[in-house]
C-alpha cells in the first residue's frame, strides 16, 4: 500500500518556483503509489494567529488566557475549531510531511508558521511526558523543501548570512524532532530568481531525481531524550559528555559543548568547505 504524504504549501503564485517544487512532489509521489494530500495555505485563507476563536464553545479561564493549555483541553474534549480538526486528520494520516516554502526572514512565512502554532496542538502533537525521540509523531517523518534569497555561498559559516546548520536547527529540532518526527534532509533550492532558467530546471530535475528514493533516506541524527537526566534539569548525561570528549566535534549544532559544530548536521549533501 501506498505512503500518505502531506505537502503543507505556502506560496501566494501558482507560477512560482515553490509551486513546481510542489507540483513536482506531488507528480512524482503519486507515481509511486502514494496518496498525496496538500494543504495550500493561502488558498485555505489558512488563518495564521493562535486565538480564542480556535476553540468552540468556552474558554477555562478567560481572565487569562493561555492559548496551549486552552487547546489542549480543547483538543481532548473535541472542541477545536473545523480547520485544525481538518489539519490534524491529515497529520494524523501522513506518513510524511514536506513543508513547502520560500524562506522569510531566516524562517517560514507567517502563515505557515501560524500552520505549526495552531495544528501542532499540545497533546497532540507534544506534551512534557512525550517530546523529542518520545514525541507522538515518532513513527512518521517530516521534512523541509524551500527557497531562498541569498545564494549558497552566503550561508556558509564564512559566509553573511552565517551557517545554514545554525539557520535550520530551531526548525528542525525546535519544532519537527520536538514533536518526535524523523526529520530527512532538507532539500534547499538556493536563489531561484537569481540563477537562468536552465539553472532553475537544473534544480528541479534533481528534486525529481530526489523524490524517486526519498521515503528510503535515513533521517538526520538528533540527541535522543535518553541521553538527558531528568534528574538534573535535562542536562546531557555524564556518560554521553564522555564519550562526546573524544570527538573534535559537539554532538549537534546546539549540543556542541563548546566544539566546532558537527559539519552538516542538519542537512546533507555538504553546504560548503570553509576552504571555498
Amino acid at each position: 500500500m501506498g505512503k500518505n504524504i502531506l505537502i503543507v504549501y505556502a506560496h501566494q503564485s501558482a507560477g512560482s518556483f515553490n509551486a513546481a517544487a510542489k507540483d513536482a512532489a506531488v507528480e512524482l509521489l503519486t507515481a509511486q503509489g502514494c496518496n498525496v494530500v496538500v494543504s495550500d495555505l493561502y488558498a485555505l485563507g489558512f488563518k495564521a494567529t493562535a486565538t480564542k476563536e480556535d476553540i468552540t464553545g468556552e474558554v477555562k479561564n478567560p481572565e487569562h488566557f493561555c492559548y496551549g493549555e486552552e487547546t489542549m483541553v480543547a483538543w481532548q474534549e473535541n472542541r477545536l475549531s473545523a480547520d485544525i480538526v481538518g489539519e490534524h486528520k491529515k497529520v494524523t494520516e501522513a506518513d510524511l510531511i514536506i513543508f513547502q516554502f520560500p524562506m522569510y526572514w531566516f524562517s517560514m512565512p507567517a502563515i505557515m508558521k501560524g500552520w505549526i502554532d495552531r495544528v501542532l496542538t499540545q497533546g497532540f502533537a507534544y506534551s512534557s511526558e512525550k517530546r523529542y525521540s518520545q514525541g507522538p509523531f515518532k513513527e512518521k517523518l517530516a521534512m523541509l523543501s524551500f527557497t531562498t534569497g541569498s545564494q549558497e555561498s552566503m550561508f556558509c559559516s564564512n559566509g553573511i548570512n552565517g551557517d545554514m546548520n545554525v539557520t535550520l536547527w530551531p526548525i528542525q529540532n525546535g519544532i519537527l524532532y520536538y514533536c518526535g518526527f524523523q526529520v530527512l534532509a532538507p532539500q534547499i533550492f538556493w536563489a531561484p530568481p537569481h540563477i537562468t532558467s536552465e539553472g532553475r530546471m537544473a534544480m528541479l530535475s534533481g528534486w525529481r531525481k530526489r523524490l524517486e528514493g526519498l521515503l528510503s533516506e535515513t533521517p538526520l541524527s538528533f540527541a535522543p531524550s535518553d541521553d538527558f537526566d531528568t534528574s538534573s534539569g535535562f542536562q546531557l548525561k555524564s556518560e554521553v559528555k564522555e564519550k562526546q570528549a573524544e570527538s573534535e566535534f559537539g554532538l549537534t549544532v546546539g549540543h556542541h559543548l563548546g566544539k566546532p559544530l558537527p559539519p552538516n548536521n542538519q542537512f546533507r549533501p555538504a553546504l560548503c568547505l570553509s576552504s571555498a
